[in-house]
This record gives structure tokens, sequence and C-alpha cells, in this order.
């Protein structure tokens, strides 16, 4: 895959990010999606899952900025999301994964609601809330089920988001 194919794929993730669809990546984008799963899940934002919900949520957006907003205005356009975050994780998805690991830690927290993992029904859910459309949702949370168990582990999710946002072969 050539680097413009490669960066037109990469800049199509940024819609995931920009939550509010106001052509930025911003703090709002990810306190929305905490605030979204907090509602979904039955979820006070005061308790202690909550709390980490939404640090996880600062944290990962802490991340993203400081590798993708260059201009310091904090927020990450579509290029700084391009240039920025994805070229220099790009032969490093593992840094990626430890960028989103807090946030994604706390959804499962939330999302695994009887405590035994994450079923597939509850990763569906997770994925319809933060945009994706319900007619994929189900088969991406069966891709995330990398071993087949009926369960989403941690591990599976990072592997998968960060191949999906900063590695070329996945569509």
């Amino acid at each position: 895959m050539d680097s413009a194919e490669y960066e037109r794929k990469i800049a199509s993730r940024f819609a995931a990010f920009d939550q509010d669809g106001n052509g930025y990546i911003d703090r709002q984008d990810f306190s929305g999606a905490a605030a979204a799963l907090l509602t979904e899940f039955a979820t006070t934002a005061r308790c202690a899952r909550g709390q980490a919900l939404y640090s996880g949520a600062e944290a990962f957006w802490q991340g993203m900025a400081g590798i993708a907003d260059v201009d310091g205005d904090q927020r990450v356009s579509r290029q700084e999301f391009v240039t920025g975050a994805v070229k220099r994780l790009r032969d490093n998805p593992h840094r990626f994964a430890e960028i989103a690991r807090p946030f994604l830690h706390a959804v499962i927290a939330i999302a695994d609601e009887d405590g035994s993992g994450l079923t597939l029904a509850a990763v569906e859910r997770v994925l319809k809330v933060l945009g994706v459309d319900p007619a994929l949702a189900s088969a991406a949370a069966r891709a995330l089920d990398a071993d087949g168990d009926g369960r989403v582990t941690e591990e599976e999710v990072l592997t998968a988001l960060a191949s999906y946002y900063v590695t070329p072969e996945h569509p």
C-alpha cells in the first residue's frame, strides 16, 4: 500500500474519534463518549467506575493530543491526526494501545456487568454507542473475539484497536 492510500485510509478513521462531527478531535469528544457509555450502561458519573471512565477518557485525550496536536490549540485536526498521530505510531501500534488502555480498561469495567468478561452483546452495545454502524457492530464484536470463546478480553480489544487505527493492513 502506498503512502497516499495509507493516509486516506487512516483519515477515514478520524471520524470515529470526532464524536460530535465538528471536524476536530478534542477533549469533548472523549468526555462525550464517556457520558454516552455511562448512560448506556446505567452507571453514574460519581461512582468509582464512572470516575475511572472519565479519567481514562482524559488520559486517552491527553495521549492523543500529546502526539498529534502539533499547533497546541487543544484540538486535533484531520491533518494532524494523519501526520501527527498515525505516522508516529505506524511502526509501533503498541504505543497507541497503551494510550488507549486506561479508557478501554474503564469501558470494560462498565460493560462487563456481571464480572465474567465482556460478552459479544456488551461489545456490540459499546460499539454502537461509540458510533459504529449498527449493521456492522455485531460482526465487529464477533471479530474481536479472537479465540472464539464468546468473550472479549482487554488484550483482544487493545490489539484490534491499535491494528485498526495505525496499520495499513485493515480495510
